[in-house]
């Protein structure tokens, strides 16, 4: 995601921000409301569902990329596992398991208290739920459709490839 030319700009509602990045991007993306956005964005292992929402009244930008995971029920326990597994290591942002909806999700807010969003800013939130989400989905597959266990599930995409085959 290329820093866009706007990166210095600052506006009122940072969905204005997210909106003109997902456009740059060539992300299919709907506006609900003046205070919500959502997209499509095409990843190497999936297609991921990404909701932005803005809330005034906390000055929080909050973003939840999910996922589809239909997990059995022989697997969930395992699941729950990796979820707190992963959920140790990262700095930013937690996964949470959607059971009803049938989701893995990776949520995090950008609290502004006072400042206005920056393009930069709101580019970076999105980079770390991508990043997120591509980093451990096959962590998810591999305990959910390989019955795997969750430690070395994890283990396998810990390392860092470099290039491509």
């Amino acid at each position: 995601m290329a820093t866009a030319e706007f990166s210095h700009s600052r506006v009122n509602n940072p969905i204005d921000l997210v909106e003109q990045i997902a456009i740059r991007n060539d992300w299919a993306c709907d506006r609900a409301s003046d205070d919500e956005l959502t997209l499509i964005v095409a990843g190497q292992w999936s297609d991921y569902n990404v909701s932005l929402n803005w809330r005034g009244d906390l000055e929080t930008l909050h973003i939840a990329s999910a996922f589809d995971a239909k997990i059995p029920e022989n697997r969930l326990n395992e699941v729950y596992r990796l979820v707190a597994q992963i959920n140790e290591q990262l700095w930013l942002g937690h996964f949470d398991v959607w059971i009803q909806e049938g989701l893995i999700m990776f949520r995090q807010g950008l609290m502004l208290n006072g400042a206005l969003a920056t393009a930069s800013q709101c580019e970076a939130l999105l980079r770390a739920a991508l990043e997120a989400c591509e980093r451990y989905y096959q962590a998810f597959q591999f305990v959910v459709w390989a019955g795997k266990e969750s430690r070395d599930a994890l283990a396998s995409t810990m390392f860092e490839t470099e290039g491509r085959a």
